[in-house]
């Protein structure tokens, strides 16, 4: 029997739900994202599922942990920074 609201609409699939033509298309996306084969596969279970909650969850900490490598890495560039500024302002003085 179909449903009075659904009646001359088509099923959707997965990926039309969040705008891609393919799931290739959002595995690729996932890589280009840098997440690893076990995110891309728990990822593209749940897309299958329609398990939209997981799949935030798994991209929110994917974000994060970019995020913090991000933040570690600018820490890293302020220590470079800081040993220019010394030796360029050491070099300054003995002149």
């Amino acid at each position: 029997m179909v449903n009075k609201q659904n009646r001359g609409m088509r099923e959707m699939r997965p990926e039309q739900t969040i705008g891609y033509d393919s799931k290739e298309a959002v595995i690729q996306n996932l890589r280009d994202a840098g997440c690893s084969p076990d995110t891309i596969r728990c990822f593209m279970g749940h897309f299958d599922r329609g398990d939209w909650k997981v799949q935030l969850s798994l991209l929110e900490e994917h974000r994060e942990s970019i995020l913090n490598r991000v933040h570690e890495e600018e820490k890293q560039i302020g220590c470079l920074d800081y040993l220019v500024y010394r030796i360029k302002n050491r070099k300054k003085q003995a002149r």
